[in-house]
């Protein structure tokens, strides 16, 4: 199904309502490159479309879940995504950046992304207290033994026999 909601029994017809639930599987992906609700996902969204007198009032809400990979160990993981937007769509914007109806249709598709992208976590991780890596193996740092000797510097490599 498209974003693009039709409103003609709305238009010029200020407190009259209508409600609609849509399934919109993604044609592009939607978020950032740590982090993203990927291509071909499907979003559950609830509509509410008002007539008021500028125009349309849409109230949208849902969630999805976006892709992505802890910060600190790299682990694969999902984050849960809440979709909550509202906006007026104009009959005459008025700025640039207003939505406007268009052949009286509302399309939500940026809409969606100016709600949900800066919503996105810039740093995912996986639980709050993540240890991360080892810095000298690359392994999770909560796995196994992290023991590792520290390689003297050649520098000071006289000095390791000194004192025995």
């Amino acid at each position: 199904m498209s974003l693009q909601i039709p409103v003609k029994e709305l238009i010029q017809k200020p407190g009259t309502m209508k409600e609609v639930q849509i399934v919109h599987e993604l044609e592009h992906s939607l978020g950032t490159e740590t982090i993203a609700v990927p291509k071909g996902r499907e979003l559950s969204l609830d509509i509410r479309l008002e007539s008021v007198h500028e125009g349309i009032l849409v109230t949208v809400s849902g969630d999805t879940l976006a892709d992505s990979e802890c910060s600190r160990c790299l682990e694969p993981m999902q984050e849960d995504v809440e979709i909550e937007l509202q906006e007026l769509f104009h009959y005459q914007p008025q700025e640039e950046d207003d939505f406007a109806i268009v052949q009286d249709r509302v399309d939500l598709e940026q809409a969606l992304i100016d709600a949900v992208v800066p919503n996105l976590p810039l740093k995912p991780l996986c639980s709050e207290n993540c240890p991360g890596l080892c810095a000298d193996c690359g392994e999770r740092a909560d796995v196994g033994t992290h023991n590792h000797e520290k390689p003297i510097d050649p520098r000071f490599g006289a000095l390791k026999d000194f004192g025995s």
